[in-house]
């Protein structure tokens, strides 16, 4: 019988190829804690670090019958787990400047084309929040964004003050950063 505790970690990658699960047991052991406490420091987030490495190990274990690797597998499993933080952290930004925008489309290029499915989900989930404001601060907030007027045209338009329709815009946008947390959260549980 294997003692898979005193195996080095290149031993465990051999035993892994040829489907042990208690090859990728001890890896998951001896990875899981040390990764989850990297991408906390990277995301500040725990969910979503607990999400990214369980990821990680799904992939390998999915991936292991083509697995190889050309440093060590400690080396393999951390570089794996900061390019996944790359794509939560740029994923971020793009539903950031999505939203701060407040337009209706992303401009993704051929390096993002996998967010194509979920750009359109985040789509559809701010416009129920937008839809989901009080009447007249989703009116103000159409104005502005949809229509491009000026602060001062919508409170002549709509018989208001201009200080009521900037404080209108800073809530409307401030109802959508508050829901864009959750849709970050939904979004990257989800996928």
């Amino acid at each position: 019988m294997i003692n898979y505790s005193a195996c080095f970690d290149q031993e465990l990658v051999l035993l892994l190829k040829d489907d042990d699960d208690a090859a990728f047991k001890e890896i998951y052991l001896r990875y899981d804690k040390l990764l989850l406490i990297y991408a906390y420091k990277k995301l500040r987030n725990r969910e979503e670090a607990k999400d990214l490495v369980q990821d990680v190990f799904t992939w390998l274990w999915n991936s292991r019958k083509d697995f190889s690797i050309n440093t060590t597998l400690s080396g393999y499993l951390y570089k794996s787990v900061l390019n996944r933080i790359f794509d939560v952290v740029k994923h971020k930004g793009i539903i950031r400047k999505y939203v701060d925008s407040g337009e209706h489309y992303i401009e993704i290029s051929n390096e993002e084309t996998d967010y194509l499915i979920r750009e359109k989900d985040i789509a559809l989930l701010i416009e129920k929040e937008i839809l989901a404001m009080p009447p007249k601060m989703r009116e103000i907030y159409t104005l502005k964004k949809k229509y491009f007027l000026s602060t001062k045209e919508i409170a002549t338009e709509l018989s208001l003050s201009e200080h009521t329709v900037s404080t209108q815009m800073k809530r409307a946008l401030k109802h959508l950063k508050v829901k864009l947390g959750i849709i970050v959260l939904f979004i990257t549980v989800s996928f």
